[in-house]
């Protein structure tokens, strides 16, 4: 009897190691014995596509609807972040580096969660475990994500783990991590021909932090004042998406990936931007906001802020 198929999907809108860690789970569980499909909840960012073009591999079926019962989650496990569906399907699996949050099950299942830079990495270590080959395409596209996740093993999330991790697979693949990193990173930052309103829906996720709900966005340039000069586009975008979504704060980070340093355009509720003050040790002056060092949403931005509100 055939095996019931699963999908296997990371976060909306998804970046690098999100649409990786999918292609890489399902080909890993293929190989274990079980039916599954990647897919990816939205297009692929400007760098996603220059690692899918680089190493000649096809880009999964878009859908953020599961047409299964079943169904796998990877770099991500909050509901705001999964299939529009997904209290009406089984989650079998997830396997992440983030935070638990708005999370439950009816029934048991596989969740393995480790304090990583990358979800690839994990996945690295799964294939080690269990002995099963890495493909020289598919180990190109996860030394791809680790590099995206750690700016290129620069941001406070990188492990030793993500560092042995990037050699192998750099090495399965046959690239130079540090050359075709830097590439591939500048090739992520050419905004000019994006809108400011896909410059903040590219990289956003969804929080609920004490009945707050809270939006955080981040693009990577190598020109933060480049970027800036359509600032009034940014705070008419972002205002909008508030008064649309209800959002109590929206944070915009524009990182700079050279420098490591982040400006953010902040806008919000009093109450709630008085709260990122605090929780950043910065302050807010006409919607912007420097944070030094600060790299990682995951790390830097997002725990802070969830402790204060």
């Amino acid at each position: 009897m055939a095996q019931e198929k699963q999908l296997v999907v990371g976060h909306k809108n998804p970046d690098t190691d999100a649409v990786v860690a999918a292609i890489a789970f399902s080909h890993f569980q293929n190989e274990m014995g079980m039916n599954t499909e990647p897919v990816a909840q939205g297009e692929p960012n400007k760098e996603t596509k220059f690692v899918f073009d680089k190493f000649d591999y096809k880009y999964p079926r878009i859908t953020t609807v599961a047409d299964t019962d079943k169904v796998m989650l990877v770099d991500h496990n909050e509901d705001q972040q999964s299939f529009d569906n997904i209290h009406d399907v089984e989650v079998t699996y997830v396997i992440d580096h983030h935070r638990i949050a708005n999370f439950n099950t009816n029934l048991p299942l596989y969740y393995r969660a480790e304090p990583l830079g990358c979800t690839s990495t994990i996945l690295w270590k799964m294939y080690n475990e269990e002995k099963v080959e890495v493909p020289g395409n598919i180990a190109g596209l996860m030394a791809s994500a680790i590099i995206s996740d750690t700016l290129l093993l620069k941001s406070p999330t990188t492990t030793d783990e993500d560092k042995a991790a990037l050699k192998s697979l750099s090495e399965t693949a046959g690239i130079d991590y540090q050359s075709w990193g830097m590439e591939m990173l500048k090739a992520g930052t050419d905004l000019d021909d994006k809108s400011t309103q896909d410059l903040i829906d590219m990289d956003a996720k969804s929080f609920d932090m004490n009945g707050k709900s809270v939006r955080i966005a981040q693009v990577n340039t190598v020109d933060v004042d480049h970027t800036l000069e359509r600032e009034a586009d940014f705070v008419k975008d972002i205002t909008n998406e508030n008064s649309s979504n209800g959002y109590n704060l929206f944070v915009l980070l524009i990182t700079n990936i050279m420098t490591s340093d982040t400006t953010g355009i902040i806008i919000g509720d009093d109450d709630a931007i008085a709260t990122f003050e605090s929780a950043l040790n910065t302050k807010v002056s006409d919607n912007k906001a420097a944070l030094p060092g600060v790299v990682s949403r995951k790390k830097q931005i997002v725990p802070p802020l969830n402790e204060k509100f």
